[in-house]
């Protein structure tokens, strides 16, 4: 009895008969891509205006001096922050840049 079987028949033996033959490829084909290739262009889409939302601002009041105890000017300045904290930590920042001495007075909704 013959012991060496070829690949196609341990198929065979293993997985029984294919009901669908297997296809052949032909790798003399190839796929010929063209070599000048159309694109269409597409129109540029406008955005559409959208209304201006609610910004929500905080007026903070501030006073503002270079001398301790000496003559303070009033500062107001406006914060687009619902965060009283933000908006107070906002105006001590700028105020700073100018003045030594900041003592802020109110944080108020507009």
């Amino acid at each position: 009895m013959n012991t060496e079987l070829t690949e196609e028949e341990m198929r065979r033996a293993l997985f029984g008969e294919s009901e669908f033959p297997v296809p052949v490829i032909n790798s003399h084909v190839q796929d010929t891509i063209p070599d000048v290739v159309i694109v269409q262009q597409i129109k540029a889409v406008r955005k559409q205006k959208t209304s201006k939302s609610f910004t929500p601002k905080l007026r903070v009041t501030l006073r503002v001096g270079n001398e301790f105890e000496g003559k303070m000017h009033e500062m107001v300045h406006e914060a687009d922050t619902l965060s009283s904290l933000v908006a107070e930590q906002e105006a001590t920042k700028t105020a700073r840049k100018k003045y030594r001495f900041v003592e802020v007075v109110s944080v108020k909704r507009m």
